[in-house]
């Protein structure tokens, strides 16, 4: 967005009169380790030139480039940057950005500064036009907010996915109480109550109602809810 259309003070960002927000030993020494060829940096159109964002990109570097994007966060990846104050007052504004950004990049971000005190609206028509488009929506209620939403696209662009996926353990245990327990009302305690008794998932499921109404602390719901399961 330009900065005549901010409505902020033009602030100094630091990094911007030399075209580069000076990164730390840490960050340099992390973009030295990432895919040779690739953008070790965000690039940020000239229009954010003077976005309070900016000052909270500290993680990653960056420097102002020719790009149609607000922010290029990778080789196929950018955002478009929202105020929902400016939205209420220019809706065709984010029409022609996103007509113009098209499909160039795989992913396509839409950051939404939500600085109203009523966003319902104005939220629910841009999740539809986010659906129609094919963006992520991603909402930032602070300037820091959407700063580290940025760095962290641009932090994650070569780590694998099972690096934010669940953790989950692979003993026996750990799984068998992973399956009781995704039966409604049926907890931890209960988990291992049932194997104590029947010592094996096995045994469990081939325990008739009468078997497992014994157990204590399985009343006649649980019961019937561990029956359902099996089935």
């Amino acid at each position: 967005m330009a900065s005549d259309e901010i409505s902020v003070p033009h602030e100094s960002v630091s990094g911007e009169s030399s075209g580069q927000h000076l990164p730390t030993s840490e960050t340099v020494t992390a973009a030295a380790r990432l895919i040779p060829n690739q953008i070790n940096y965000i690039i940020v159109s000239p229009k954010q030139r003077g976005n309070p964002v900016l000052k909270f990109i500290r993680s990653v570097p960056w420097e102002f480039g020719d790009i149609v994007p607000d922010y290029q966060l990778g080789m196929s990846a950018c955002a478009l940057y929202l105020s929902l104050r400016y939205h209420n007052l220019n809706p065709n504004y984010i029409h022609e950005r996103l007509k113009q950004l098209a499909s160039s990049y795989q992913l396509r971000v839409l950051l939404v500064q939500v600085d109203v005190k009523d966003p319902y609206h104005a939220l629910k028509e841009l999740a539809k036009m986010c659906i129609l488009a094919d963006c992520t929506l991603i909402l930032a209620f602070s300037h820091e907010e959407a700063g580290r939403y940025l760095e962290t696209y641009k932090a994650f662009e070569n780590k694998p996915a099972d690096l934010i996926m669940e953790k989950t353990e692979k003993n026996y245990l750990a799984k068998v109480t992973e399956a009781l327990t995704s039966v409604n009302k049926v907890n931890k305690t209960d988990s291992a109550t049932l194997l104590s008794t029947f010592m094996s998932f096995n045994k469990i499921v081939e325990a008739s109602e009468d078997e497992l109404s014994l157990c204590p602390g399985l009343g006649p719901q649980k019961v019937v809810k561990c029956d359902r399961g099996r089935g």
